[in-house]
């Protein structure tokens, strides 16, 4: 799965815009302004109640064409949150989609790793159309050091998962195999126990699941950044609590796709174990992140957005439209964000806290969240 996505020659992110109705599959952010708006301004609401701490950064993991970041800077700046006080910082490995979110984010050409000083964690800058600077990174580790408002929009899904199945011997883990027969992909079952069977299945019921040791990774990261450094996290993806067995799937042109033919064609995805996230924000590294970090929900996308007050905000869009398709159009965007049948029941929102916040968070609950 790491192979097919993030090849650097070859992977499917790597070297297409691959979002949109002209891609393999279309995210909230790309279809209604609605969805970025409601989560900038409940990040603004979060940052207020920690005291509105300066500087700091958004921290976006998987940013995609970039237009879920760009909708939030555009609220930041409704707010007169100023350039000066926070920065962007994106988490992307495909150079194709670095250059969509330049493009997306800042007037100017981006200033490359070779011109960039000697030292510097990132590899491409630019400074947004609202001031800001907004920085490229690699990897989570390399983001600087300071209060961060964490944002992973459809980002888990794409990590690599292993698959595992229970039989007569214990568990097993389902691997890819070639069929010299054809010279076409397979499933196998591993004839011993891989490193992927130690996971953690002492009370496991289910007779097969999916884990994702990277996205444990992740969100401890993310966790001890946020209980050191302070900040918020916020997790968008569709997913499950730890009760949905197989879900690996690939697609391509908005339809399902066999992900064992032509790799590197097809977007490969799993749905998010929430449940494993949510134990790993809570089950820190080292003794210095104990207690890293509190979790609320998840809740479904419908319920959040509606509690963020997504109805008021189209009413407020609806009275000041004169084109009567716009209209049609955003009537018809907020029912695929809310829909139950759409993605309103599909999508999951989890938060993170650092556990400092557990007093004022008792009293001000998150909004979206109750």
């Amino acid at each position: 799965m790491k192979e097919v996505l993030t090849n650097p020659t070859a992977g499917y992110y790597m070297n297409r815009d691959v979002f949109g109705q002209t891609g393999d599959f279309i995210t909230s952010p790309e279809i209604s302004q609605m969805f970025g708006e409601l989560i900038a301004v409940w990040l603004v609401n979060e940052w207020t109640k920690c005291g509105r701490p300066t500087p700091f950064q958004i921290a976006e993991l998987g940013p995609g064409r970039g237009t879920l970041m760009a909708d939030i800077l555009r609220v930041f700046s409704k707010f007169k949150i100023a350039g000066s006080d926070f920065s962007v910082s994106l988490v992307e490995v495909s150079p194709y989609l670095a250059q969509v979110q330049e493009k997306q984010l800042g007037p100017r050409q981006a200033q490359e790793a070779t011109k960039l000083p000697q030292g510097s964690q990132h590899y491409k800058q630019s400074i947004s159309f609202y001031g800001s600077q907004v920085r490229w990174y690699n990897h989570i580790a390399d983001l600087p050091r300071t209060f961060t408002l964490f944002l992973a929009h459809e980002f888990f899904d794409a990590l690599p998962i292993h698959k595992l199945v229970k039989v007569d011997q214990g568990w097993r883990e389902v691997l890819i195999d070639l069929n010299r027969e054809d010279l076409t992909l397979r499933f196998v079952i591993s004839r011993d126990r891989t490193p992927a069977c130690l996971y953690r299945l002492d009370n496991e019921s289910r007779e097969e699941l999916e884990v994702s040791p990277q996205s444990l990774i992740i969100t401890q990261a993310m966790a001890a950044r946020i209980h050191q450094d302070g900040g918020i996290g916020l997790v968008i993806d569709y997913g499950h609590e730890g009760d949905k067995t197989d879900t690996f799937r690939g697609f391509k042109n908005h339809k399902l796709h066999d992900p064992l033919v032509d790799p590197g064609t097809a977007d490969l995805t799993a749905d998010v174990d929430f449940s494993a996230l949510k134990w790993a924000a809570t089950h820190p590294r080292t003794f210095e992140d104990w207690k890293a970090n509190l979790t609320f929900g998840t809740v479904d996308q419908k319920d959040f957005l509606t509690r963020v007050g997504i109805n008021l905000r189209l009413e407020q869009l609806l009275a000041s439209c004169r084109d009567e398709d716009v209209a049609l159009n955003l009537k018809s965007a907020h029912k695929m964000l809310t829909d139950p049948m759409e993605m309103g029941s599909k999508f999951k929102f989890l938060a993170l806290y650092p556990s400092v916040m557990e007093k004022i968070l008792e009293r001000y609950p998150p909004p979206g969240f109750f």
